[in-house]
């Protein structure tokens, strides 16, 4: 990085009511700071109040092994594995989450009936995340 612009930078620090600055440029950076920065005040956080009616419960929940997008049915033509009534069994194939151009078959891991669908066709989702409640 140029001098020049460090001694510019360094001017522009002085001149305002900046305490520190720092810019990168590729893989070269300058961090430019005006004496000691006071740690900022913690700040407290109220609880959320709880909801009026609890979601289903993760423990009944089929969940996603990867991040991806959820989908319920094997093509968009086709017919959705499972819907919400339907009794499956432990293994069942009961819906696809796509990660990378695979298209990977998400199977219950327990028997049951279908509760509700948590996430919407074409949704992405996240690792862990409740995608269908089974009873």
């Amino acid at each position: 990085m140029d001098i020049r612009k460090v001694k510019k930078l360094i001017e522009l620090l002085e001149s305002s009511d900046i305490a520190e600055i720092e810019i990168k440029e590729g893989e070269e950076s300058v961090r430019i700071s005006r004496g000691t920065i006071a740690a900022p005040a913690p700040i407290a956080y109220q609880a959320p109040a709880a909801p009026a009616a609890a979601p289903p419960a993760e423990e009944n929940a089929i969940k996603s092994p990867m991040v991806g997008t959820f989908y319920r049915s094997p093509s968009p033509s086709s017919a959705a594995y499972v819907e919400v009534g339907k009794h499956v069994k432990a293994g069942d194939v009961v819906c696809i989450v796509e990660a990378m151009k695979m298209m990977n078959q998400i199977e219950a891991d327990q028997a049951g009936v279908i509760e509700a669908f948590l996430v919407e066709d074409g949704e992405p989702v996240e690792f862990d995340q409740p995608l269908i409640s089974i009873v």
